[in-house]
């Protein structure tokens, strides 16, 4: 007597409505799907009982991303998706078990998910995947440790640089974005976020003239920079700075004149002076 085919083995449970599906191994539930066409009741019931058999393989798969901004049921429907698909693709003929097909079809579809759906920011893949990788060693070293771990022991665990865990981190970001004119509160009169953030710096300029100043102060010779800095840190008059360097106050008027207008010059350009009557300037301590 020969043994039914598979085609054979299908054909009879899709002929027993009655059957019990859930009384059927993962092989006989499969070669089902596989041999009826969509929208049949029968293989749905299939589909549904496997569904329900490897939920706890979902929500294995899903757990690892709970604490994200994406909500645990989500996250389990994202994961069913991944299910589905191995359940559709899987073939019992080639042998194996559909857990070990259906573990990296889980995993990749909620990679996927993140990777094209939850980013707010656009953030290359590299980073994006470590995101994940960061969150699942970030949680497991801390039950270890008793702590949260350092960015050195996370980069070390994960093979990476600090730097690419720095990254990482402000790569997650990316996941939620806010406007800046949305209310803090639930009134609408309530501040917006905009209000929170700091105006314009006024010292920004002033920072960066003292900056060009810098590029040209060691060109002035050592008394000139003397005069000035006393002159304009010291808040001393110019007798006093005469006194102070043993000059006359006209001599220290006449020197201060020239490094300021030496100064002016090298920042907004000469004024119709060649570069000759500018250095004679600056010699004429």
């Amino acid at each position: 007597m020969t043994n039914p085919s598979i085609g054979d083995q299908a054909a009879t449970l899709a002929a027993e409505p009655a059957r019990d599906l859930a009384q059927c191994d993962d092989g006989e539930l499969l070669r089902l799907v596989r041999s009826l066409p969509l929208g049949n009741e029968r293989r749905a019931a299939a589909c549904e009982v496997l569904v329900t058999r490897y939920q706890p393989l979902v929500r294995s798969c899903a757990r690892k991303y709970w604490n994200g901004p994406e909500s645990a049921d989500e996250l389990m429907q994202v994961g069913y998706v991944g299910l589905m698909k191995a359940i559709n693709k899987f073939d019992p003929g080639f042998g194996g078990s559909l857990a070990a097909y259906a573990f990296p079809s889980v995993t990749g579809e909620l990679k996927r998910h993140f990777r094209d759906r939850c980013w707010q920011v656009h953030v290359k893949r590299s980073a994006q995947e470590l995101v994940l990788e960061l969150r699942t060693t970030a949680r497991d070293l801390t039950q270890q440790l008793g702590r949260a771990p350092a960015d050195a022991e996370l980069a070390s665990h994960l093979r990476v640089s600090v730097d690419d865990v720095r990254d990482a981190r402000r790569a997650d970001l990316g996941f939620n974005a806010w406007s800046l004119d949305a209310p803090l509160g639930a009134d609408n009169e309530t501040a917006s976020l905009a209000d929170l953030l700091g105006a314009e710096d006024d010292q920004v300029e002033h920072t960066l003239d003292m900056e060009a100043v810098a590029a040209h102060w060691n060109e002035l010779p050592e008394r000139q920079q003397q005069i000035l800095l006393l002159r304009f840190y010291g808040n001393k008059t110019q007798a006093d700075i005469g006194e102070t360097l043993g000059i006359s106050q006209m001599h220290v008027s006449r020197l201060l004149t020239q490094s300021l207008d030496y100064l002016r010059e090298c920042l907004i350009g000469p004024e119709k002076q060649g570069p000759e009557k500018q250095l004679s300037k600056v010699g004429g301590s």
